[in-house]
């Protein structure tokens, strides 16, 4: 059999205890920062500076989108019944109102970003379903085959469960007072 290792006792002598108080707080130091590299820095500079480019065009594309959804309401408002709207063209302004959120919710990921130079995993999850929440909301059933909805829906299984994952915190457990 193996024997367990010995540990060395306090009454080894100072050499011990002092080692062992050495390395207990030398895991406790904090090593100093490391000075960046110039390229880093350049870098990280363009990055940021691209981000910031892409805020921009986001605000375009959302203006553009509002423009397209007042454009398809009313093409679909003139036409042929004069205001009425069949279920199809009901289908294609959520769709159109789905596309502006989708990138109202892109932008705000792009905005947090530049604040804090994190991805917020949480929202860019959110916006994911809502992106698989307009495919489905615009899905023709008729034409679809049985295996393209079977991957739909595992996406919105996971995507769900990835989710509630990163939003669960468990309650503390409250113990009886006597």
């Amino acid at each position: 059999m193996d024997k367990p290792p010995i540990r060395p006792s306090s009454a080894s002598g100072s050499y011990g205890s002092s080692r062992n108080q050495r390395d207990l707080s030398s895991q406790d130091e904090k090593l100093p920062p490391v000075a960046e590299d110039g390229l880093i820095k350049i870098l990280h500079l363009v990055i940021h500076f691209a981000v910031r480019i892409l805020a921009v065009l986001m605000t375009v594309v959302i203006i553009w989108g509002v423009a397209d959804v007042v454009y398809v309401m009313y093409q679909r408002a003139v036409a042929e019944p004069f205001l009425l709207l069949t279920v199809s063209d009901i289908l294609v302004v959520f769709g159109s109102f789905m596309a502006v959120l989708i990138a109202i919710e892109i932008f705000i990921n792009i905005t947090v970003y530049i604040k804090r130079d994190a991805l917020p995993i949480k929202m860019v999850i959110a916006t994911a379903l809502m992106a698989v929440a307009r495919k489905v909301i615009m899905l023709d059933f008729k034409d679809m085959d049985w295996t393209y909805l079977i991957g739909i829906a595992a996406v919105i299984v996971a995507l769900g469960l990835t989710y509630w994952l990163i939003s669960y915190k468990p309650k503390p457990v409250q113990q009886d007072e006597r």
